[in-house]
Formats: C-alpha cells, structure tokens, sequence
C-alpha cells in the first residue's frame, strides 16, 4: 500500500514538475497563430500572417545566416578539438587528467556575462575588431566543454585491441584514427556537432558583447522587442527556433543512445 502511494506522489510530482517546466514554453507557439498583436485572452482567432511576415523580413534571413555560419563554424571546431582530447582521457594515463577535465569543463560555471566581458576586454586589449569570428571564439569556448562529454561518453569503453591490431598490421597512427577510431566514434562526433551548434545558435550573451556590427538570431529578437508591433512576427520566430532546438536535441540524443547500444551489443557478443 505505501509502495503504491509512493509511486502514485512520484507520479503527481513528475507531472506537475515537467508543467512547471513546458507549459510557459507552450504559450510561444499558441500566441504565435494568435490573430491579434496584443498577448492576450481569449484568442482573437487563427491565421499565418505572422509567419508570412516574418519569412518576407531581409533582416531575420540576414541574422539567421550570420548564426547559422557562426553555429556551424563553432560546432566544428569544438568537435575538432574536443575528440583528440576526449581520445587522449579515455585512451591514456594524463597526467593530472581529472584537472584538466575540470579546467576544459570551467567554462559551464562562470556565468556567460562575466565570460562574455572576459572576452571583450581580452580582445580589446589584443587589438581585435569585433565580428562573427570573435563570436565563433567565444562560442568555441562554451562549447568545447560539450563537446568532449559528449565524445568521452562514446569513446569509453571502446575495444583496443580494433587499434592495436590496425598498427600491427602496418598502418600509422593517423590511418588508424580514420579507419578504426573515427567511423567508431561516428554517432558521438555527430551528436556533439548537433549539440554544440544548438549551444551557439541559441547564444545570446556572448554573442551580444563579441558580434560588434554584426547581427546573430538570438540579437535580432532582442532588438525586436523594443517595437511591440513587431511582437507577434517575434513570437512565430521564437516558436521555430524552439521546434529546431528541440528536434536537434531529440536527434543528438538518439544518436548517442544508439552508438552506446551498438557498443554494449558489440561488448555482448565478445
């Protein structure tokens, strides 16, 4: 009986947990149709316009292609980075392994705002004009951290002896990591490319102190809500970016999980 009660309080408390969390986000897609540019109820009714208006907006397009380059640029560079770092903490003794983790990872834990005029200040003080390609900078830097869980996570537990016996068989180290390492660690290096470009695309502080003249998505709304006409065309771009980032996360994950079930099957049938 007390079992069943329990199960039943976890139950109400998950539900009302996971409300607590979502249903604010639902509000951004239903004022999104919503034919009134006032946020309120009831609704005045249905209509697309506010979609139509936004795709005909040259300055949404232009944004959305500035954060797509930079979350494509920032996604692979983490991931290039992040791989042979998660190799060499799987694969070897690091000296000091477990602090360098928690170095690379330091960046999750100092608020973005502080890094963000961290930034500023060290690219002021190197004479660096501010453009998309700082912003890549600085995205790589929050993103590295994903990266390498993402890779460590795929990458532990893989079979030595798949590179042990390419190197006896007379390949180098580098057609060992293409052969052998890189098609195993496939569905992570992927999910860390979907998850790292979602961190960047998302970004907005770090974005807003390093973008300089430039505009990212993520700047573009922030402007936009100055004009309370401009809300509802806000409101549907909001709602897109927030299926995309959803659907991203969704397809990185299940990439990932099904990487660690091929492993564990692998692992079984030795």
């Amino acid at each position: 009986m007390k079992r069943t009660t329990g199960g039943a309080g976890l139950l109400v408390y998950a539900v009302f947990y996971l409300a607590f969390l979502y249903v604010p986000v639902l509000f951004l897609p239903l004022f999104s149709f919503n034919d009134s540019p006032f946020i309120a109820f009831p609704l005045s009714g249905f209509t697309t316009r506010w979609y139509a208006q936004l795709f005909a907006d040259t300055a949404v397009q232009g944004a959305l292609f500035n954060s797509l380059r930079v979350g494509a640029a920032a996604a692979i560079i983490a991931t290039a980075l992040g791989l042979p770092a998660a190799k060499a903490l799987t694969r070897y003794r690091v000296p000091g392994g477990s602090a360098v983790l928690g170095l690379a990872n330091l960046s999750l834990f100092i608020p973005e705002i502080v890094l963000g005029i961290s930034l500023l200040v060290l690219l002021n003080v190197v004479a660096v004009s501010l453009s998309l390609w700082t912003v890549v900078l600085g995205h790589i830097v929050i993103c590295v951290p994903f990266a390498i869980t993402v890779l460590m996570s795929r990458m532990e537990g893989f079979d030595r002896n798949l590179e042990e016996a390419s190197l006896d068989l007379g390949e180098g180290t580098w057609m060992t990591f293409w052969r052998v390492t890189f098609p195993l660690a496939l569905p992570g290096i992927v999910s860390s490319l979907l998850l790292c470009f979602m961190v960047s695309f998302d970004d907005f502080l770090i974005a807003y102190f390093l973008a300089g003249n430039e505009t990212t998505l993520p700047i573009y709304i922030w402007g936009q809500l100055r004009f309370p006409y401009k809300l509802p065309a806000v409101l549907a771009l909001g709602a897109l970016i927030l299926v995309t980032s959803t659907a991203l996360v969704v397809i990185a994950e299940w990439i990932r999980s099904r990487g660690l079930e091929e492993r564990r099957h692998r692992m079984v049938g030795a």
